[in-house]
């Protein structure tokens, strides 16, 4: 069994004061094993495997933006800021609303373009760095709005962090964003069902095993005590983690005396983190805001997209002008416009420039800025935290599972694959989705495929079918 560590990425010995309720010891680092180093999984190899490692992507970064302590609304706000009226900024991580959503970067975009037409002049050239959903959202308005657009991308294909894959598959998969959440406020459902892309009803009610296989009711303690923690913390005088908010307010002082399950109070804590706090932020919780921390909650309006993410994406780049595998290292302007270096040493000018690369490409000053970016946007930059989330596809000849759930937790573990997606009752197929996210995202991601793999059957054990008897 892999080490039991309480809120990963700490030394504040948390781990030990919330288990067991007393003075924490020194905490003893604990060497990883290679997956492929452990015993063979049970559980059967799959026909087909796609990954993701966003971690190690050098043009993302990171999954999505998260409101790190200290971070605030106003950060965001800054980030999306025009500089002198020429450089401009999109990107879920200027969305003040639902960031690191597909409904927050594409409304970035929007908000970005009708900024551009503001101040420009018709027929100006606007170029725009990143095909992603918000860059190909502005580019779309401000060419139906008769300016001269083009738009440049790093990557081979259109659609940044939103990843539709359907080779190997019978059913597109989606390695970036599969929901649309909140449909009944959430303008992109309605467009893609009309693209004709299939959106299904998805419950979140999980299915609870522990590591031995057993079904657990889920118990409302480790959600309560997160509540609590985050409303003490509210009534502070300056923001802390949520991990700290935890420990100051006395919230994390649980029990582990195991039930009949196996389970104790605290268990039930640690689940909480590693399929919500973990899953929603793609961060620790020692990372996290305790004033902003995401906190979506459990909708029941959520739909699943299975036919294509993308599709949005390439029905709005349509008659585009796109320059694809091209990088910008360098944006720089005056009061006579804007102009681009790329990676290959060419330059390209533009009357002014909508920039939608990840903030983890910005954290990374992966692009040079002349002059320099105004100190707001720079502790922006530095202020909010990028969050990892990978997710695993694994489809197998046929399923080794008797759960009809459709979504599939572990408690009493810290798993790396805490959550899990079963495509069977949706789709037919014996598909299933599992994530991992925060730091254990971080040292998976630097694992090759096998090593991967395996992590990733380890993990799915718990929900083997048990033979009949006789």
């Amino acid at each position: 069994m892999k080490r039991r560590t309480f809120l990963l990425g700490t030394a504040s010995g948390f781990s030990v004061l919330a288990l067991a309720a007393c003075v924490a010891p020194e905490p003893v680092p604990t060497p990883s094993v290679a997956p492929s180093t452990l015993m063979p999984s049970l559980v059967p190899q799959p026909l087909s495997v796609s990954r993701t490692n966003w971690s190690s992507d050098p043009f993302s970064r990171g999954s999505f933006s998260y409101a790190a302590v200290g971070a605030t609304p106003e950060h965001r706000v800054a980030l999306g800021q025009a500089v002198d009226a020429r450089v401009f900024f999109a990107g879920e991580a200027t969305a003040v609303d639902a960031p690191g959503t597909v409904q927050g970067a594409r409304a970035s975009g929007l908000l970005a373009a009708g900024r551009v037409q503001d101040v420009a002049a018709p027929g100006e050239r606007i170029t725009i760095v990143g095909a992603g959903i918000a860059g190909i959202t502005a580019a779309r308005q401000l060419v139906d709005a008769g300016y001269n657009v083009v738009v440049i991308e790093a990557r081979d294909r259109i659609g940044g962090r939103i990843d539709t894959v359907s080779d190997d598959w019978p059913f597109p998969i989606e390695r970036g964003p599969s929901f649309v959440h909140r449909t009944s406020d959430n303008f992109p459902g309605d467009e893609l069902t009309a693209l004709g892309v299939s959106l299904l009803p998805f419950v979140r009610t999980p299915e609870v095993r522990t590591r031995a296989g057993a079904i657990v009711e889920v118990s409302t303690l480790g959600a309560q005590t997160v509540t609590d923690a985050l409303d003490w913390a509210a009534n502070q005088q300056q923001d802390v983690s949520v991990e700290r908010a935890l420990i100051d307010s006395g919230e994390a002082k649980l029990s582990s005396t195991p039930d009949s399950n196996g389970l104790s109070d605290a268990d039930w804590l640690e689940y909480e983190i590693a399929t919500k706090l973990k899953v929603e932020t793609g961060a620790t919780p020692s990372q996290q805001s305790a004033w902003y921390t995401t906190d979506i909650g459990t909708p029941e309006d959520d739909q699943m997209v299975v036919g294509g993410y993308s599709t949005l994406l390439k029905s709005d780049a349509d008659g585009l002008e796109l320059l694809l595998s091209s990088v910008v290292n360098r944006v720089a302007h005056d009061d006579g416009g804007v102009s681009l270096r790329l990676g290959t040493g060419e330059s390209l000018s533009a009357d002014r420039v909508i920039l939608t690369v990840p903030l983890g490409v910005l954290q990374t000053a992966a692009i040079e800025f002349s002059p320099a970016l105004p100190f707001a946007h720079r502790g922006a930059i530095a202020a909010l935290g990028m969050g990892v989330l990978d997710k695993v596809w694994l489809r197998f000849d046929e399923a080794f599972w008797d759960t009809e759930a459709r979504v599939w937790t572990i408690v009493g573990e810290d798993a790396d694959f805490p959550v899990w997606v079963n495509m069977m009752p949706l789709t037919g197929e014996p598909i299933l989705m599992g994530v991992v996210a925060a730091e254990n995202a971080t040292r998976l991601s630097e694992l090759d495929d096998e090593q991967f793999l395996s992590a990733a059957l380890t993990a799915l054990e718990p929900f083997l079918a048990v033979p009949d008897a006789g």
